[in-house]
């Protein structure tokens, strides 16, 4: 196998030898999971290459979203503490997980706070209910209910929802790029014109091609090469060519006129835990926190899932280590997102890319974390990625997971179609938590439809009526009135 196909069972921290070994070593278990310190540090690198656009985008929508009295965070604002947070929380990931996954800003989540919950509270109460998701996916942890959830999840559908968060990172990737965008007459179309033009899908072709190329040849660092030579070449073009900085999006690639720029931390601990009930009412606040819940628990169960296979840290059953430990931190970082009204920072699937780059510890984590609290200070610097230069390794990501879908029993239809709606839907519907979803209410169905239904646990009966009701919700809000 190559590089980028080894993958082996859990490890086992009591298997190798612990003489002569550094503490760090053996907190980290780097050796026993086949690891260095250099494969390590270049996974944090590319992780928070991959995950760097977050520090733009999350200001950019949150700073839109005017709330019931027409007040929205400034720009500054958001930006230092969407680093803070993504940097607390990954380095606490890194100590607690020992896992190599990196944590963010939640897309699903950022959008159910922009377009649903402010428009209805204050920014305050909104973050309230981003408090109380966190607690309540903790307390789903120590009860053990979420831990449960993820061993009810048959095989198969543990595979399907790695290969499916595969396809939906190389759409971000690719839509981010604008390799391809929202079609005129039709769903997609390729480039934003019907055709491909400009700098920045030129930048992402080159980097795409020198990633996967480096892969092909299993360089070591092959998608952080990619990515800072995608850099580069937009960084000349963009003064040879003197291109404005709307040309590329978001980040521009420019030198920047000074290292560092001061921190904003004026939102710390802006948040109000019971408002939201009073001001937007106890059903609303509800159908809001349940949302919130449901994006934020099946969002991160799925990436877990699929960080933990493309690492090789999960054993036949998709089981991996310190599962409670990962999940608990995972909850902690929306609870963290809140407080500093970023909204819940919690496990981004874009881990894979520091995952292929070697990352198999928690080590990669503080990396990736300590990155984000220098980009408080070193915004400007950071700021000089453009996302076309990010995305290329998004789409390679997406690739790599593809390969899994070989390991699905495709000859068993009572498999192969509730696989097959949890690949497509999580990329058709730009949502992780649909497709898992769609993937387990069309299992339980067809299983017990043909006889099979002890195949089918209690816990996934449950999990189908919980998404049947998410599925309907707006049906369900139309006949209460809400």
């Amino acid at each position: 196998m190559t590089r980028l196909e080894a993958k082996g069972p859990t490890p086992d921290p009591a298997a190798a030898p612990k003489t002569d070994r550094s503490w760090l070593d053996r907190f980290f278990f780097v050796t026993e999971r086949g690891s260095t310190y250099g494969r390590e540090i270049r996974g944090g690198l590319t992780t928070f290459m991959a995950m760097a656009y977050i520090i733009v985008l999350n200001p950019i929508v949150l700073s839109g979203a005017q709330d019931i009295n027409g007040y929205a965070p400034t720009f500054a604002q958001l930006t230092t503490m969407t680093a803070l947070s993504a940097g607390i929380v990954t380095i606490l990931m890194g100590v607690l997980g020992r896992a190599p996954i990196a944590l963010a800003a939640a897309l699903g989540v950022m959008a159910v706070v922009a377009y649903q919950a402010v428009p209805q509270m204050t920014w305050p109460q909104a973050m309230g209910l981003v408090v109380w998701q966190g607690i309540a996916i903790i307390l789903m942890v120590v009860t053990g209910v979420r831990t449960a959830v993820m061993n009810a999840l048959p095989h198969n559908l543990k595979l399907a929802i790695g290969v499916g968060i595969g396809m939906f990172v190389a759409l971000i990737g690719l839509a981010n790029a604008g390799f391809v965008s929202a079609g005129e007459g039709s769903l997609l179309q390729l480039g934003t014109t019907g055709h491909l033009a400009g700098w920045p899908v030129a930048v992402f072709i080159i980097g795409l091609l020198v990633s996967a190329v480096l892969l092909a040849r299993n360089v070591p660092g092959a998608i952080f090469y990619g990515i800072v030579t995608a850099t580069a070449i937009a960084v000349v073009v963009t003064y040879v060519f003197q291109l404005g900085d709307d040309t590329w999006g978001g980040s521009a690639p420019r030198l920047p006129e000074t290292l560092f720029t001061a921190p904003d931390f004026s939102l710390f601990f802006q948040v109000d835990l019971f408002g939201a009930w009073t001001q937007a009412g106890p059903a609303s606040a509800a159908v809001i926190l349940f949302t919130l819940i449901l994006a934020g628990f099946f969002d991160a169960l799925g990436t877990v899932l699929a960080v933990g296979n493309k690492a090789g840290l999960t054993d036949e059953n998709g089981q991996m280590p310190r599962t409670n430990q990962i999940l608990g931190t995972d909850g902690a970082g929306a609870v963290v997102g809140g407080v500093t009204s970023s909204s819940a920072t919690l496990v981004f699937v874009e881990s894979t890319a520091g995952v292929s780059e070697g990352a198999r510890t928690g080590l990669a984590s503080l990396v990736t974390g300590g990155l984000f609290l220098l980009a408080i200070l070193f915004s400007p610097v950071f700021g000089m990625v453009p996302g076309q230069a990010a995305s290329c390794a998004l789409v390679l990501v997406g690739a790599m997971m593809m390969m899994g879908v070989g390991a699905i029993d495709w000859s068993d239809i009572s498999v192969a179609i509730p696989a097959f709606l949890t690949i497509a839907l999580m990329p058709f519907t730009y949502d992780i938590a649909t497709g898992i979803g769609a993937g387990i209410v069309a299992y339980t169905v067809i299983k017990t439809a043909v006889g099979k239904y002890r195949e089918v646990g209690w816990l996934m009966w449950i999990l189908t009526a919980v998404f049947a009701a998410d599925f309907g919700m707006a049906g369900i809000e139309h006949l209460l009135g809400l």
